[in-house]
């Protein structure tokens, strides 16, 4: 929880942690976010790193270790995981919106679904509402000056195609109507 809420950009975590080991915790973040996560940990052996690694971890380094590999480390794993391209991410509630594809990773699970471009501005805008409400007209002004003319009961139709889409991954439920103004995540 406290990692969301301060918006970390990347995790380093040891095996034994007070209360749960690291290995819970990937777990638990996996559940929630993509965040790069980072095991550095003198229990070395091949089982810990296999484990780390199946649990989601991006990269394990063991103690002893060199300040200039793990800084190296970091800032690679940080270049792969937040590319400078102009590409955006947005996350919510365990899902990844990125390049035309919305991603999930609930229970640790990675499932894909494929979206056309007036779907990905659809959820481009919702996600970026932060579970405020987006207005009809707001949706259709970013339709409309990058795709075909499209009118209220268009959006309708288009939003019902979606839901029934998401819901393959279980997104559908996470969108809210807003009778007579709008959408929201939820």
């Amino acid at each position: 929880q406290e990692i969301m809420e301060f918006e970390a950009d990347l995790v380093l975590m040891d095996i034994g942690l007070p209360f749960y080991s690291g290995f819970y915790w990937t777990n638990e973040l996996r559940k929630l976010s993509q965040i790069p996560i980072i095991f550095i940990s003198s229990a070395s052996d091949d089982m810990n790193q296999v484990t780390a690694m199946n649990q989601g971890a991006d990269d394990f380094v063991t103690k002893p270790f060199s300040l200039e590999i793990l800084n190296a480390k970091i800032k690679a794993l940080l270049r792969r995981s937040y590319s400078f391209s102009g590409i955006e991410k947005l996350e919510f509630a365990g899902y990844v919106l990125s390049e035309n594809t919305l991603i999930s990773t609930q229970e640790g699970e990675r499932e894909e679904i494929e979206l056309t471009s007036s779907e990905n501005k659809i959820l481009t805008l919702l996600f970026r509402g932060n579970g405020e409400v987006v207005t009809k007209e707001k949706i259709l002004q970013e339709l409309w000056q990058t795709d075909e003319f499209i009118d209220a009961n268009t959006l309708n139709v288009k939003m019902t195609r979606l839901r029934k889409k998401l819901g393959e991954i279980g997104f559908d439920q996470h969108i809210m109507t807003k009778r007579g103004s709008g959408y929201a995540l939820v």
